[in-house]
């Protein structure tokens, strides 16, 4: 059923009841998209994990994941979020870890959780604290900044993947190129056309995937290294270690991953049309952290809204909750199943990043639709302006230079989103208003 309001067109509602192989095909598109696996691959090597515990570490943030999207679609913001490992604690999670080791982290990791949940409910500052900071303006903002920031995470990826940089750029521009065709089919054509806009992710990923395995890149033999079943374990690192350093540590990062994932929550309600009502957010601030609490309790890191998948939803017009929590019990079913985990994992790089190339446009695009109706004139010019300024400072900024900085600077600085949301709402705030003027 197509659904139209504010601007938003979508070929399945947010609350359309879908069969259960139509909420497969389009769950499973969701997961094939996601580069979740990236983030702990980067925290096992900076543990200096080996081969087993990598493998195992990576299983359980599948599992983390499935479990979190499941709460957060199901019982907490009720929307479609998918989510996924944050990068923002990589830096705090490896220090934590290679000092204090895997319980300390454990340990680290739970408190911080719980207050994030806390925040939403029974507290209920979460919505307050965003309403009062975060009107249209800024939220249009942080919707383009998610964009701009994701754009050259995708690109290095392709241009630092296996094998050479033509053949890499070559399978990128395949993979965007067929997703593009199924986008535009499905604007033009009635039927088939619809039909190739909802698995238009599916028919990239395969036809890039065929292309790359012409060039020799792609690789399955890890498939069939991977075991067939592997139970997950509670506190599979033993007994939390509660170190207050860092308890403290984890607690200011969460809140920075809270900022982030904020900037995914405009990005749904932006593609989908849904209002995020003051209970709606006390509810996804509530999911978050619960999400991200029994994330901990497998063994798993951190949990953050993926806007990537919301960018999804802008491309392929499907809002479904269904969807999204038939891709939740999938990740679910990656975590137990390391064989299915491990071919996931296979889909060239490339393949990935040009997709992911035209959802950061979709998500660009939203954020402009926000911001639309709004005056632009000297004060609107600069909130916007110099958040996209320093976000793009950020994420070109050199990795080392983050080394000599402290702690809690190198947290911030090591994400573009948090930044440059920090910035927009820093400059509304600081920057009068000419009370004339919309907002």
């Amino acid at each position: 059923m197509e659904q139209t309001r504010q601007g938003v067109r979508l070929v399945v509602g947010v609350d359309d009841k879908i069969g259960f192989g139509k909420a497969f095909l389009l769950g499973l598109q969701h997961v094939l998209a996601m580069d979740l696996y990236i983030a702990p691959i980067i925290i096992a090597g900076l543990l200096a994990l080996d081969k087993g515990n990598t493998s195992f570490f990576i299983q359980m943030c599948f599992l983390g994941t499935g479990i979190a999207t499941l709460i957060q679609t199901g019982f907490g913001m009720r929307l479609p979020v998918v989510q996924g490992p944050s990068y923002v604690p990589i830096g705090a999670i490896a220090a934590i870890g290679g000092k204090l080791g895997l319980g300390a982290v454990t340990g680290a990791l739970i408190p911080g959780a719980l207050l994030i949940a806390l925040l939403g409910y029974p507290l209920r500052l979460f919505a307050k604290a965003v309403r009062k900071i975060i009107p249209p303006l800024v939220g249009g903002t942080v919707i383009i900044i998610v964009g701009i920031a994701l754009m050259p995470i995708g690109m290095g990826n392709i241009y630092n993947a296996p094998g050479s940089i033509g053949v890499n750029c070559l399978v990128a521009a395949v993979s965007a190129a067929v997703l593009v065709i199924c986008i535009l089919l499905g604007k033009k054509a009635q039927g088939a056309g619809t039909f190739f806009r909802l698995i238009s992710v599916i028919i990239a990923i395969v036809v890039g995937t065929v292309t790359a395995s012409f060039f020799g890149t792609v690789d399955f033999s890890r498939v069939q290294e991977a075991a067939w079943l592997s139970l997950p374990k509670l506190l599979p690192y033993g007994a939390p270690v509660f170190d207050w350093s860092a308890v403290l540590t984890m607690a200011f990062v969460y809140l920075i991953i809270l900022i982030e994932t904020t900037g995914t929550w405009f990005v749904v309600s932006s593609v989908t049309g849904s209002e995020l009502s003051e209970q709606r957010l006390n509810r996804a601030a509530a999911g978050e952290g619960i999400g991200c609490f029994f994330a901990a309790l497998f063994g798993g890191t951190p949990m953050t809204g993926y806007s990537s998948n919301a960018g999804l939803i802008a491309v392929t017009g499907v809002g479904s909750r269904m969807a999204i929590m038939t891709a939740g019990g999938i990740l679910v079913a990656l975590g137990l199943v390391p064989k299915l985990s491990a071919a996931i994992t296979c889909i060239p790089e490339p393949v990935i990043n040009g997709i992911f190339g035209i959802v950061c446009v979709a998500i660009i695009t939203n954020g402009m639709k926000v911001i639309q109706p709004i005056t632009i004139d000297e004060r609107n010019m600069m909130v916007i302006g110099i958040p996209v300024l320093l976000t793009i400072a950020v994420t070109v900024l050199p990795k080392d230079v983050l080394q000599g900085l402290p702690d809690f600077a190198s947290y911030i600085l090591s994400s573009g989103i948090t930044v440059g949301a920090l910035g927009a709402v820093l400059l509304n705030l600081l920057i009068p208003a000419e009370r004339h003027k919309v907002q």
